[in-house]
């Protein structure tokens, strides 16, 4: 794998540490998954409190997605860079199509673990690419996720993206993490990716310019580290999560926007 690909090996570690503590995730194909691979994780990205981290912005996803799947829908489920994420089995999915998207590399080992069902299939796609894009799957409704992605394509790319899918499919649900600028800056030296080689990375200021020229508005902003989240954190590490990850001042680096398009 590219440097870029390997960065999967990190939430996919923080989802199995705290997953094999029994704190905030359960999710024994992530542990499975780290134990199969043992890619080797070292400073900032082994740190416990980005592991925190990582399962609650899991949560934080697998709940909204969950929200999005009532008894009834649907729906189709595009998870765009889903890396080795288990989230097609966390959530009830019911009867949706779910489709798990990633780079060719990473589909391939994908298919060590995960299995193609009639509702449930994997695909090699490369969120840059127009053409890999058009040729999605048609549905009347998506729920798109997009986690750990945005920053890791150009303004441009990303602007194309959300053009695409929101001309594509005529009802769109979308949560989208997103660096701001000033994030995007500092991370050329002090981003846990940088160990894998990333230094190149982009940040998002202004969402409403972001879909501007699609259907999809801002529904609202969500918090990336709830309070009942942190709150479930054994006993001083409940406060120094806090304390590192004060909620206004993370605000000024990293944001979790839903978006939505209607016909």
């Amino acid at each position: 794998m590219n440097p870029v690909n390997q960065t999967l090996f990190i939430p996919l570690y923080g989802k199995a540490w705290v997953s094999r503590r029994h704190i905030l995730l359960n999710d024994p194909m992530a542990e499975r998954i780290w134990e199969a691979e043992a890619f080797p994780i070292r400073g900032k990205a082994s740190s416990k409190w980005l592991a925190y981290n990582m399962a609650m912005r899991a949560c934080v996803f697998d709940a909204w997605t969950q929200k999005q799947l009532e008894p009834g829908s649907n729906a189709l489920v595009l998870h765009i860079g889903c890396g080795l994420d288990s989230r097609c089995m966390r959530v009830n999915r019911g009867a949706v199509r779910w489709i798990d998207a990633d780079f060719e590399q990473v589909i391939e080992v994908r298919r060590r673990y995960f299995s193609e069902s009639d509702g449930y299939a994997m695909r090699a796609l490369n969120a840059s690419c127009e053409r890999d894009l058009l040729a999605l799957p048609e549905a009347d409704t998506a729920v798109v996720i997009l986690e750990g992605v945005s920053m890791y394509l150009s303004a441009q790319a990303l602007r194309r993206l959300m053009q695409i899918l929101s001309d594509k499919y005529a009802q769109i649900h979308v949560l989208m993490d997103v660096y701001t600028q000033l994030a995007a800056r500092l991370s050329r030296h002090r981003n846990p990716v940088n160990g894998l080689g990333v230094t190149t990375l982009y940040g998002v200021d202004d969402i409403q310019e972001l879909v501007r020229e699609t259907r999809m508005r801002l529904v609202c902003e969500h918090a990336m580290t709830p309070k009942r989240l942190v709150d479930s954190l054994p006993g001083l590490e409940r406060w120094g999560f806090k304390m590192l990850f004060p909620q206004n001042l993370y605000r000024k680096f990293y944001r979790l926007y839903e978006l939505e398009g209607m016909p």
